[in-house]
């Protein structure tokens, strides 16, 4: 039987209101079965809808699973923070020292707060190391690009299925017109560096068709995994900013920050922009 549930759209990796990446949060999911999450996923017509649940371990706050319009992820960046920001603002309580414990298909996963910002922990990859020659190459060919732009290539894939190539500047990513029916199937990102001194880094791009999403306008998952990449190989060092979504009229703005203990924690600003309710 139907009944109202607590519901958030929030807007995170920007601090200039609806040029973020939205996220639809269902707070009280209990009762749900997946066929009626994807049916709300496909409603929204989001990147993803998230579904907040009790955890089923003890070390948890809560459990979320996300959902695209194709189908559910195990973990996904932005729907981590949003969800986390909309669980804290409608009174959930870490149980230990400030930092929330999401439990998600692909584990469990640490957020925490800091410089007006939430942030979350990077998971460790599932797949990592070059891309096969034959993947490669229709990547390539997608991007509509010369094989010989390609700098660098790494599977980087923390659930979604992630690959990226890295090309040699910002604009070469912005400039992008790939041919998605190419690869139809393919999670891949691109990244290119801008200049030196820049406000940002990096520029970023994510193509998600493998899941009904053409482009993701802000990735936190990609950028987490990216940046354990760039880390771990010492083609970054220190915190850097990303650029994300100018070419979707969005101002992504992610926060990459390694740490001592060898965590990549991925943040951006969060910011409910419709609260309500959901009849489900």
């Amino acid at each position: 039987m139907a009944r109202v549930r607590p519901f958030a759209q929030v807007d995170v990796f920007s601090h200039r209101a609806f040029l973020g990446n939205p996220v639809a949060v269902v707070l009280d999911a209990e009762g749900l079965d997946e066929e009626a999450m994807q049916r709300v996923a496909r409603w929204t017509n989001l990147s993803e809808t998230t579904f907040v649940l009790p955890p089923t371990t003890d070390v948890a706050d809560y459990r979320l699973r996300i959902f695209t319009p194709g189908g559910e992820l195990p973990f996904a960046g932005h729907p981590t923070l949003g969800s986390a920001h909309a669980w804290l603002e409608a009174g959930g309580v870490p149980q230990g020292s400030g930092t929330v414990v999401q439990e998600c298909a692909a584990g469990l996963v640490q957020v925490r707060r800091g410089d007006g910002i939430l942030s979350f922990a990077a998971p460790e990859t599932r797949r990592t190391g070059a891309l096969e020659a034959e993947f490669l190459a229709r990547v390539v060919a997608a991007f509509g690009i010369d094989p010989g732009a390609v700098l660098a290539h790494q599977w980087v894939d923390n659930g979604p299925g992630w690959a990226v190539l890295r090309l040699p500047t910002a604009q070469d990513v912005l400039d992008l017109e790939p041919d998605l029916s190419l690869i139809p199937d393919a999670m891949v990102g691109a990244i290119g560096d801008y200049p030196e001194g820049s406000e940002h880094a990096y520029e970023m791009r994510t193509f998600a068709p493998g899941v009904g999403v053409a482009e993701d306008p802000v990735c936190g998952s990609m950028n987490a995994s990216v940046g354990q990449w760039l880390a771990r190989t010492g083609q970054a060092t220190g915190m850097y900013r990303v650029s994300q979504g100018g070419r979707l009229s969005r101002a992504g703005d992610i926060t990459i920050t390694p740490d001592e203990a060898g965590n990549v924690w991925v943040g951006g600003a969060t910011t409910t922009l419709i609260h309500g309710t959901i009849t489900l």
